[in-house]
């Protein structure tokens, strides 16, 4: 921010305003933060967004797909299995890339967007603002109730409404940490955690009380400190956003000079009235008219709350907006110029990619390789033989009989022992003879192309060499 702006924004430098973090104070303990209860427009979309995305999660666990899972993500025994489909180790590529088109789209989004996953998407906030707060309104009251049970004696009062929050508390925290472990270990493994004894699942009733115990902390004491303190987003989001990020921003340029006309009739004044409903209203506890923070998690609060304000005041609303610095500064509206254009297009173009590599994946996986250690057998009328091992992964449920079938140069292929049948989710090995003429030899190395079948259908083809006699 440029010294002009600061003037116009009549903002102290950065030292004495930035030099800490919105929940510390003075001598470096932490500021308990207590926001007044969001309304307007944008908390009741979020309100609608927050539960469409807390049922998908909390029924993810309990759908399927041909009978298994949605998803499961079983690091323990890698057994992995996304929208019915089973992953192995030897798909990895698939999820490095993933990896990959997720930071990248990451960078992107923020470039383009800001936070606006943290405001609409991001589990602790929904989780957060959507749950635990909204249980804490109910029952400990609006912000100025709950400073004043937080100061007051311990009494009757108090400690009902602290053991009835906190009860419910943990009661929820068991539950998310419950369904998380869903996505882990399956939900039928869950149930026998839950309903057998103790004794007989002392590892996972462990693990059960470690998550909701950690989710508990999370929501009952850690809070926001999450989003300022350990999420990396926040800072950065520093080194991504530019002049042109769509960010909640304040609008510097109608706002200042900040004050109430009606008690200095003699100054001008911009359009903030210097309520501090803003800031009241953030569940982080910074000042949004100081500019883009870490501590900003785009969670539109104070949109809502100086939105509120201008309308009792009657002047137009959007005080506090989604917008660019440039768009606030120039006052320009259009959005969609060629960089952000080009990022979006990026951006679906990652996604395209992620779902084509996840549809198109082979449902086996086979290697062929040629015996270590053996050379070529010359036969009868000038006929060579190779021995070669062969393994093939089942990513699929079902049991899978397998054929393997030369298809260049003319030859025979014969399977060594019985025929190879792969279990569901499984790997089976064999080995097998390839019969070539000599005429079909063109040197030490002959390339040769196999096809591998099940019931008649062509899997995969394969090449690998075969090793004969020089000419």
């Amino acid at each position: 921010m440029t010294e002009l702006e600061r003037k116009v924004m009549n903002i102290d430098p950065p030292s004495e305003f930035r030099d800490r973090i919105a929940s510390i104070d003075d001598s470096g303990k932490r500021k308990w933060v207590f926001p007044l209860k969001p309304a307007g427009r944008f908390y009741r979309a979020r309100i609608w967004v927050s539960y469409l995305l807390l049922a998908i999660m909390f029924s993810g666990p309990f759908l399927t797909i041909n009978g298994r899972p949605v998803l499961l993500l079983n690091i323990l025994e890698r057994k992995f299995i996304i929208l019915g489909m089973a992953f192995w180790p030897q798909d990895s590529y698939i999820f490095v890339l993933a990896t990959l088109a997720f930071i990248v789209g990451i960078i992107l989004f923020t470039v383009l967007y800001g936070r606006l996953f943290c405001g609409w998407a991001c589990p602790q906030t929904i989780f957060m603002e959507m749950v635990f707060r909204r249980i804490e309104y109910l029952i400990d009251g609006n912000a100025n109730k709950q400073r004043k049970l937080a100061k007051q004696a311990w009494n009757i009062e108090k400690i009902l409404k602290r053991f009835l929050k906190h009860g419910i508390f943990f009661g929820f925290s068991f539950i998310i940490g419950n369904t998380l472990l869903a996505y882990i270990i399956g939900i039928d493994e869950l149930f026998n955690i839950i309903l057998d004894p103790v004794s007989e699942h002392v590892t996972g009733f462990s693990i059960m009380l470690l998550f909701s115990g950690m989710f508990y902390f999370i929501y009952a004491s850690f809070r926001e400190q999450v989003c300022t303190q350990v999420c990396p987003y926040g800072r950065f989001q520093s080194v991504l956003l530019d002049d042109k990020s769509i960010v909640v921003g304040y609008d510097f340029v109608r706002g200042e000079k900040r004050g109430n006309p009606k008690k200095n009739s003699l100054d001008t004044f911009g359009d903030c009235i210097d309520c501090h409903q803003c800031v009241h209203v953030c569940p982080t506890g910074i000042d949004i008219r100081n500019g883009t923070q870490l501590e900003c998690i785009n969670c539109t609060a104070c949109i809502d709350a100086c939105d509120s304000v201008m309308t009792r005041v009657k002047k137009p609303i959007g005080l506090i907006r989604y917008a660019s610095h440039t768009e606030i500064l120039t006052g320009a509206k259009d959005r969609m110029d060629f960089r952000n254009i080009g990022y979006s297009a990026i951006l679906f173009a990652l996604v395209f990619f992620f779902f084509f590599l996840l549809m198109t994946r082979s449902d086996v996986e086979t290697t062929i390789l040629r015996s270590y250690g053996t050379l070529y057998q010359e036969l009868e009328n000038k006929h060579y033989t190779n021995l070669y091992s062969v393994k093939v992964l089942n990513k699929t449920f079902d049991e899978m009989p397998i054929r393997l079938e030369l298809l260049e140069p003319k030859g025979d292929l014969n399977i060594v022992g019985k025929t190879l049948v792969v279990p569901s989710q499984d790997i089976t090995e064999g080995a097998f003879f390839v019969d070539l003429k000599g005429r079909f030899l063109t040197g030490t190395e002959t390339k040769i192309k196999i096809a591998v079948y099940s019931n008649e259908h062509l899997l995969e083809t394969l090449k690998t060499s075969f090793s004969g006699p020089r000419n």
